[in-house]
């Protein structure tokens, strides 16, 4: 190979490297963090106030930016699989936290997605498993927008 091309191939990629700082946000476009927990207490999957404080207070701990105040509804059995429960969400600048309570089964289904690069899993983990008194956790940790483009297109 000739060593002026050699040369000429390392300026270019030295010219194009990007430190990782630099590229944050470029990998991916956020990530999505859900959470099923299981043989939850019964009171406090049925607590609709808390269940309400709980989404104030993750998106705080999280270092998310509210857009509004929590939103929290009954959502009444549907007497298929679903027996009931609370279901809310707050809307945050970075996305959005949802939480939706089965008391009668002690179950909760949760979501935290940010369009950060990355997230503190361990402490929206810890959150939900003390706030609810959840003994078992199905998580799972998701990178989306992996192909999100790095400027605008239009």
């Amino acid at each position: 190979m000739d060593l002026n091309f050699q040369r000429e191939c390392k300026f270019i990629l030295i010219f194009n490297f990007q430190t990782p700082k630099e590229m944050e946000g470029q990998l991916n476009f956020g990530v999505h963090l859900t959470i099923d927990g299981y043989g939850g207490d019964e009171e406090k999957l049925n607590d609709k106030e808390l269940v309400r404080k709980s989404l104030g207070e993750l998106a705080k701990i999280m270092e998310m930016n509210a857009l509004c105040d929590p939103q929290v509804y009954f959502a009444e059995p549907n007497h298929i699989k679903d027996p009931g429960g609370w279901s809310g969400f707050i809307l945050i600048a970075e996305s959005h936290i949802t939480i939706h309570t089965f008391p009668k089964r002690g179950f909760l289904s949760a979501d935290v997605y940010t369009c950060k690069s990355t997230m503190d899993q361990e402490k929206a983990l810890n959150f939900f498993k003390e706030k609810f008194d959840l003994k078992d956790l199905e998580v799972n940790f998701i990178k989306r927008g992996t192909k999100y483009p790095v400027a605008n297109i239009y």
